[in-house]
């Protein structure tokens, strides 16, 4: 078999075993099974939320294997395909079949990352904060990148994004930013882009054209429904009121109607600005509140399963997920998976796809990668 048309069945049967691994497949065929037979049953309908929650796990399931299968089959029609147009040297026939090979292979990591969605709360909507670290106007201004990005990776997703909470810097850029996407599977896809983001670049800032490293934090967390009990004991909050502040213009807020809460056991802190009226802030901030809480408990879950320590972190050396350097050579490095990108402007816009695929397959198959940092 032609090299090309063998990297495609090697990317198609390593999405395929990952699939396996993360359905635990024998398992997960016997939970449909039984999820059929609860479907079948009269008197699971007198109880129409538990009856909404069979139907979603079994459509998961339903969809996950259905998936699975059709590529398997397809996988074994082309390779025959391949194999027959070799044996009988029908060139126009091997090019079809290493084109519906290439074409499977994008399927299959598609589906691949689709399945891998099916955490607790990875359908939900998501906020994402960002905070710049140490450096002043240069780590400000790369905040507001990253606020740029996360915007223009929501929209390319046919998401809504809101921006809730925003801290102007001193001379350019943002202090920190909260921004909420609105869409299907956000928190699913944005969660792997928790951590600390370091910037390499010639500064716009320094007139002698010098080299400079910057720093900023991000953190990602889901909202959620009614359906998820929070307990919030008003005795533990610390609530703040303060001035909005903004590009100037419309933003411009006179009364102190911005709200930060902070939780005092945890330390978890949560501002908004983005509303005039301070009870619409304030009733927004404690939607962020239980959002940051609920995903502070499954952190801890996760933590507790992998034995792996992903707290927050400094926001500095040592500590960053990725590298994005823009001189004096064009590279963006994920420091968890190896994935690379030698376009940082098509990144920087928002194509985040590879990056967070990556880092969704790696939480399934708890394997590192030694990473060097680049320079």
């Amino acid at each position: 078999m032609r090299a090309e048309a063998q990297s495609h069945v090697d990317t198609i049967n390593d999405a395929l075993s990952l699939l396996r691994r993360f359905l635990d497949w024998d398992r997960a065929l016997r939970r449909l099974d039984e999820l059929n037979a609860r479907v079948e049953d009269q008197s699971l309908w007198e109880n129409p939320k538990a009856a909404q929650e069979v139907m979603r796990e079994r459509r998961r399931l339903d969809e996950a294997i259905t998936a699975t299968r059709a590529i398997e089959s397809e996988l074994n029609d082309n390779i025959e395909l391949v194999e027959m147009a070799e044996a009988e040297g029908d060139a126009e026939m091997e090019g079809q079949a290493v084109e519906a090979l290439a074409e499977l292979a994008t399927r299959a990591e598609a589906d691949k990352v689709k399945a891998l969605l099916a955490g607790e709360a990875d359908a939900n909507d998501t906020y994402i904060e960002i905070n710049a670290g140490a450096g002043g106007t240069e780590s400000q201004d790369w905040a507001e990148m990253l606020q740029r990005m996360y915007t223009r990776w929501g929209e390319r997703h046919g998401m809504k994004v809101e921006l809730v909470d925003y801290h102007a810097g001193e001379q350019a850029g943002i202090k920190s930013a909260t921004l909420l996407l609105k869409g299907e599977n956000a928190y699913g896809y944005a969660k792997t882009e928790s951590g600390v983001h370091r910037l390499v670049r010639i500064s716009p800032y320094d007139s002698s054209a010098r080299r400079h490293t910057s720093f900023s934090s991000v953190w990602v967390y889901p909202v959620i429904d009614d359906s998820i009990e929070i307990e919030i004991n008003e005795s533990e909050l610390r609530i703040d009121t303060y001035r909005s502040s903004g590009a100037g213009g419309q933003h411009i807020n006179t009364t102190d109607s911005a709200v930060r809460i902070t939780h005092l056991p945890t330390g978890i802190v949560v501002a908004c600005q983005n509303q005039r009226s301070q009870h619409k802030n304030k009733a927004e901030a404690y939607n962020q509140l239980r959002a940051r809480l609920y995903e502070h408990e499954l952190r801890k879950r996760e933590e507790e399963a992998n034995a792996v320590n992903a707290t927050k972190t400094d926001i500095g050396w040592g500590h960053q997920i990725r590298s994005y350097v823009l001189q004096p050579y064009q590279l963006v490095k994920d420091l968890r998976t190896g994935v690379t990108s030698t376009s940082p402007s098509d990144v920087l816009d928002g194509d985040l796809d590879p990056f967070m695929a990556a880092a969704l397959s790696q939480r399934v198959t708890g394997e590192t990668v030694e990473v060097e940092d680049v320079e």
